[in-house]
């Protein structure tokens, strides 16, 4: 194993540049992660209520207003309890530090963050799965690159983010095209970076989503720059919360009846993609409707199993991957799941949707 995946730069401050210091020393804690531990033995052993007690509120996670418009557009009921906030956040990094506040209880994120949360020793849980069985990313070139493939990355400096999905892409991409840490130089950069980077030439690859790819090459295809496609899937869509706020008795009621609107919506999407490109991506993003297109039809269709043992084989895999590079402590992923929740997201779906 190399000595350091990230040139030049010491794990620990690595991972503090990612989530602020306060974050990193109270994630290193030994302390925390036995208290962590503690409260994730309580909180998932209480049977979930049958019914959302009045006065119950949550603070939702909504990228973009996503989860508000879904709802909205496919009609849906009203939830059975208040949403005191939905929080514009999305990125795994600024939802750990917005769970840590207090001012967060329930995020729709890939399934890196929760690995990151562990290894700070922040408890959290993950309580639905929405299995993506396509590419949501791929590697978009700087201005004026030569690149044209996965295996020309070896000797370029490639944008990095270790809590997010865009991290976990990367090095599943330099695993399979057999190119370890000491051949490229790797960029520690949260995803909201990324386009800064590309631009300025401070990296030659980064990873982005498929939805952030129209945007850049029509700015930047005239200079040069292009994308590379990879067949490397980020397979978990999910929601996770504390541990403080599934052990509420209240608050994992209302968790357990906000999936079912999670899952409907983005199965509504997913059924009426000229109304999401219009609606969303060109109203709300500014889009052109072809670039809109573009995205939806690389859209992976929503699939919920009523059964997370593939989920976990997976997320098994990833924690194994960044504890070979060092990024994390080798660990059980198991005790991230809390299985109270495991079918609730199958059964509200059609069956085509079950998988």
């Amino acid at each position: 194993m190399p000595s350091s995946p990230v040139s030049g730069v010491d794990r620990r401050l690595f991972l503090t540049s990612l989530l602020g210091a306060a974050a990193g020393v109270a994630g290193l804690s030994g302390c925390a992660q036995s208290s962590a531990a503690t409260e994730s033995k309580g909180a998932s052993s209480a049977p979930l209520a049958d019914k959302v007690p009045s006065g119950t509120s949550l603070k939702i996670a909504s990228f973009q207003n996503t989860q508000q418009l879904q709802f909205e557009l496919a009609k849906l009921d009203d939830l059975p309890f208040k949403v005191s906030s939905w929080v514009n956040i999305g990125a795994g990094p600024d939802v750990i530090n917005a769970f840590r506040a207090k001012s967060l209880d329930l995020a729709n994120n890939a399934g890196i963050p929760p690995i990151q949360a562990h290894y700070q020793g922040f408890d959290a849980k993950i309580v639905a799965i929405n299995i993506t069985r396509k590419p949501n990313y791929l590697f978009a070139t700087k201005p004026g690159s030569d690149i044209q493939s996965v295996e020309d990355f070896k000797g370029k400096k490639l944008a990095f983010s270790q809590g997010q999905a865009q991290g976990v892409v990367l090095l599943r991409a330099l695993k399979k095209a057999g190119i370890t840490y000491d051949d490229v130089e790797l960029v520690p950069l949260t995803s909201n970076q990324f386009l800064t980077a590309l631009q300025s030439g401070q990296v030659d690859i980064a990873p982005l989503a498929n939805s952030q790819a129209p945007a850049y090459l029509q700015q930047y295809k005239s200079k040069g720059a292009h994308t590379i496609a990879t067949d490397v899937v980020d397979l978990l869509n999910l929601l996770w919360a504390p541990t403080s706020v599934l052990g509420d008795s209240a608050k994992a009621a209302a968790v357990a009846a906000y999936i079912p609107y999670w899952a409907k919506g983005q199965v509504w999407t997913y059924e009426h993609p000229d109304t999401w490109n219009e609606e969303f991506y060109v109203k709300t993003q500014n889009l052109t409707l072809a670039q809109a297109q573009s995205i939806s039809e690389l859209a992976n269709k929503p699939l919920f199993p009523p059964s997370w043992d593939e989920a976990i084989k997976w997320e098994q895999e990833t924690a194994d991957l960044l504890a070979e590079g060092g990024f994390v402590k080798k660990f059980d992923v198991s005790s991230l799941f809390d299985h109270r929740f495991e079918d609730i997201a199958a059964k509200a779906v059609p069956a085509e949707y079950r998988r």
